[in-house]
């Protein structure tokens, strides 16, 4: 006997390990052939070409003792198969490592081509999808670009916003409904192949019935048996293409596992110890891929999410511009801020109503207070003024003061608490640059400056009169 003698595992040696059909305990036979066109002078193994396993002329299972199932022998294929770099076949690509979420799952919504991707900037720092394939094999321009970070943004809310409980639970019980489906559509492919099969059997008894003398009747019933015997086989390969589209079962127990994972998905997305490979990964579980069109509309990006359910969203993405004058939804907004403004919102009030309408500004991702205030400024549309009034009220209607109120309670002129605000001798609040000041201020607290301007008053008065 020989001694096992055990060596290090290298990648050739793995990879040689989980492409052979043996480690499923299958036999096969001519796994790659030889093309005279292909072969070189001299290298004798030179035209050796593979064959894909469809066209395997021997593929015997259950041969051998096997270490894993033949189903798990073709996911590894499978898997193996998807984890090539090669855009250009259609491959995902492994998740690696980079910022760029979507890497891999982007397709041109020009020509249908997988989207490669490259980083921009002057340290490499913004990760760019590019469709390069017209440039490859046509020599035309390249399809389009689109800048990954605000797409990443955007999916990733999106998918967040997608697995949240609730949403799990919708999602479940419409799967349950397409399991019923799916069940009742199993059981008509048993039938047609009941029939199939019950029509080849007529075939082959009608066959051997025949009298060997009547030769031409006998080929033509032998033809008609054939022809049934490969009507079976199409509607068998039919069905296990048909089998291979479906969605698996939920079990109860699985159906608790994913509503427990959607309690702690935004937790886990966001820790510090989940990786952007991790991250690419579970995004991967949900959403097969998504298809991105940035020339359908001037300023926007148009995109597609097809997710591992076979449902589609679309959305759209503003894109970032340098200034409003070329922000693409330019009259829509000017128009949304103005009427907001003239129903007495607060510039806080119009941020949070542009951002759940969807409007974007021109670079960000959201509204806030101050960016609307500096639109107005640049768009010369007054401040809000509550009541409809010129003026600032005395008291605004949350019993907070105006500067002139607090001047009207004390008894000095606005300078004077305009200084006090600046000074933070009161407790003043502004929601947004040039917005009016919201002070507050107690009975108590106001008796106390009128005695604390008396003061300032007398003292001022004794060292006018010591002069």
């Amino acid at each position: 006997p020989h001694d096992v003698l055990w060596q290090p595992a290298s990648n050739s040696r793995v990879l040689a390990i989980l492409s052979n059909p043996a480690y499923a305990g299958a036999y096969v036979y001519g796994r790659s052939t030889f093309e005279a066109t292909r072969r070189k002078p001299g290298r004798l193994r030179s035209g050796q070409v593979r064959r894909p396993l469809e066209k395997w002329p021997v593929c015997l299972q259950n041969i051998y003792p096997a270490y894993i199932t033949w189903e798990q022998y073709l996911a590894h294929r499978a898997r193996l198969h998807d984890n090539q770099n090669r855009y250009e076949a259609g491959r995902h690509g492994v998740p690696r490592k980079g910022q760029a979420l979507l890497q891999g799952v982007v397709l041109c919504g020009r020509c249908g081509a997988r989207m490669g991707l490259h980083y921009s900037g002057p340290q490499g720092e913004y990760p760019v999808y590019g469709c390069n394939a017209g440039q490859h094999q046509y020599g035309s321009p390249r399809c389009q670009e689109v800048r990954a970070l605000g797409l990443d943004a955007e999916v990733e809310r999106l998918l967040l916003a997608a697995l949240e409980p609730d949403k799990i639970a919708l999602a479940l019980s419409a799967l349950a409904e397409l399991e019923k489906e799916t069940a009742m559509l199993d059981r008509q492919w048993h039938l047609r192949l009941e029939r199939a099969k019950y029509e080849a059997e007529r075939a082959r008894r009608q066959y051997m019935t025949v009298e060997p003398e009547n030769r031409m009747v006998a080929r033509s019933l032998e033809r008609q048996w054939e022809e049934k015997l490969r009507g079976v086989e199409e509607v068998e390969h039919a069905y296990q293409r048909w089998s291979t589209q479906q969605q698996l079962v939920i079990t109860p127990a699985d159906r608790q596992e994913i509503l427990a994972l959607g309690e702690n998905l935004a937790q886990v997305w966001r820790a510090p110890t989940t990786t952007n490979a991790d991250r690419k990964t579970m995004l991967r579980l949900v959403i097969r891929d998504v298809i991105v069109d940035n020339k359908r509309e001037h300023g926007r990006v148009w995109f597609r999410i097809n997710w591992q359910t076979g449902a589609t969203s679309e959305h759209w993405l503003t894109r970032r511009v340098q200034s409003y004058a070329e922000h693409p939804q330019l009259e829509h907004l000017r128009r949304r801020v103005r009427e907001l403004n003239a129903a007495q919102k607060m510039d806080e009030e119009i941020a949070m109503i542009l951002n759940e309408e969807g409007v974007r500004p021109s670079r960000g991702l959201a509204f806030s207070g101050g960016l609307v205030w500096m639109v107005r400024q640049q768009w010369q549309i007054p401040t809000v003024k509550e009541n409809g009034k010129e003026a600032n009220p005395l008291r605004w209607k949350d019993g907070t003061y105006s500067v002139e109120g607090v001047a009207s309670a004390v008894g000095v002129i606005l300078g004077t608490v305009y200084k006090w605000v600046r000074e933070r001798r009161v407790d003043a609040e502004q929601l947004a640059k040039g917005m009016p000041w919201k002070i507050k201020l107690t009975d108590e607290q106001i008796a106390s400056l009128r005695e604390y301007v008396k003061r300032v008053r007398r003292i001022k008065r004794s060292k006018k009169e010591a002069s």
